[in-house]
């Protein structure tokens, strides 16, 4: 067992130079919604929960967003491996392309439609119209954020996860700031409230896709051609469809199946307290996972480009490396977070948001579950989306990821909210299920090493 931890002279620190990046980037985004959550939560219960129900197709299109750059990096790390950036500027075309297209239908529906789309999530009036007024404005942010997703992408598969810290760095500071003002109405400026808050995500993403532009065409070490990048060519088209659309399919339809969640919630005697601790316990699940899901990021680019060297004999140890690593911080993870529940979290936290004591308990409920569940989910999202994806299983990864959340998470939870009406610990208990029966799943995939593929050889 131990030799496993054995490696080459530097690879630790090849891990965390990998892992850090990654993980601030993913801590500065999900600390970005907690401030949002925070800022619209001291107007009340009442907004806190139109914005929860804004956000359901927001994260909708963000996984859409992750599902291409994920896509995209499956043949970005292999490609960098063989040094061929050529390619890597063709597959950055396409993603672009993709993510644009998504980014502009989202922001058209949302901007013309708002109303009508948001009481598809919600049928409280109040809310849904709160909803309303947040999603007219937020969604054309996200045409914006779609090219910067791709563009950090494409750096972070090709080992350089820092460009995409430093621009979302400045993202994060200028909406919240925005967020101070144009919420509350600082500075002689008009007090917005939701709408402020919006307002504040807009600007930002066009401040942050701005950077990137201005970045890429001053970039010296990563030279940008635009006729490979607006004319990616037939041949590049047709291998990003075959690796990279399952991975977009992938974090699509999940997206869309947990958005079901607070939809069911929606649906519940009490939607407004249970979208309210749902809000609070989400954004905190945010914060408490970022290590999990750097160490799946870096899982994939680690896989990618030693298969892209050639150096396929060593891949599978190096995926029970990362799974085995992603298990022990689930472990500290888990238990160092629900310590901190009940000290910190508890007591200290929800008053700041005004939680009613019900919502805290509601709340307090959600996150034991998800920290005691933590091992588990770590394993098996380093094992899916790092280890599998990375190795080019992507049609393999697709299934075992979705089929628990449809076949058995969602039903167990719809069932138990809407036909039995058993309570959120059921609805709650059966959103947990999926991570069980993914992660037996992925380790029988895992074992049988029939996930190691090169993805660039053009006669795959």
């Amino acid at each position: 067992m131990l030799t496993l931890f054995q490696r080459e002279k530097g690879f630790y620190r090849k891990l965390l130079a990998l892992a850090l990046p990654i993980l601030f980037q993913n801590l500065i985004t999900n600390s970005l919604g907690l401030v949002d959550t925070f800022m619209v939560g001291t107007m009340g219960q009442g907004p806190l929960a139109g914005v929860t129900l804004a956000n359901i197709p927001v994260f909708v299109v963000q996984l859409m967003m992750f599902g291409i750059q994920s896509g995209s990096s499956v043949l970005i790390s292999q490609y960098r491996g063989k040094g061929d950036m050529k390619a890597i500027n063709r597959v950055m075309g396409i993603g672009m392309y993709a993510a644009g297209a998504i980014g502009l239908a989202f922001a058209l529906v949302m901007g013309f439609l708002p109303r009508q789309f948001m009481s598809l999530f919600g049928d409280d009036p109040q809310v849904v119209a709160t909803a309303a007024r947040y999603a007219r404005i937020v969604g054309w942010s996200y045409f914006f954020d779609s090219f910067v997703q791709v563009y950090n992408g494409v750096h972070r598969a090709m080992g350089d996860p820092r460009r995409g810290l430093y621009i979302l760095g400045v993202s994060m500071a200028c909406n919240t700031f925005l967020n101070w003002v144009l919420i509350f109405g600082n500075l002689g400026a008009p007090r917005l409230g939701v709408e402020g808050a919006a307002l504040a995500t807009l600007l930002a993403r066009v401040l942050s896709c701005a950077i990137a532009i201005g970045w890429a065409v001053l970039d010296k070490g990563f030279r940008i051609d635009p006729a490979l990048l607006f004319r990616p060519g037939g041949e590049m088209v047709r291998r990003f469809v075959r690796f990279a659309t399952p991975v977009m399919c992938n974090e699509t339809f999940w997206g869309l199946g947990t958005s079901i969640f607070p939809t069911i919630m929606g649906h519940m005697e009490g939607s407004e307290e249970i979208l309210a601790a749902y809000a609070i316990a989400g954004n905190i699940t945010n914060l408490c996972t970022v290590g999990v899901f750097a160490i799946a990021g870096t899982a994939a680019i680690l896989i990618g480009q030693e298969i892209g060297s050639g150096n396929t004999g060593a891949v599978y140890s190096l995926g029970a490396l990362l799974n085995t690593l992603a298990f022990l911080f689930g472990v500290a993870g888990g238990a160092a977070f629900l310590l901190l529940l009940y000290l910190f979290v508890a007591p200290v936290l929800y008053p700041l948001f005004k939680l009613s004591p019900s919502a805290g308990e509601i709340c307090t409920l959600m996150l034991t579950m998800v920290f005691v569940m933590m091992p588990l989910r770590s394993l098996e999202c380093t094992n899916i989306v790092g280890v599998l994806r990375g190795g080019g299983d992507v049609k393999m990864a697709t299934l075992i990821d979705l089929t628990p959340l449809w076949a058995v998470a969602l039903p167990i939870a719809a069932l138990s909210g809407l036909v039995f009406k058993l309570g959120i610990f059921w609805v709650y208990l059966g959103m947990m299920s999926e991570n069980v029966v993914k992660a037996v799943l992925g380790l029988g995939r895992f074992k049988s090493g029939k996930w190691i593929r090169d993805v660039t050889v053009p006669n795959l």
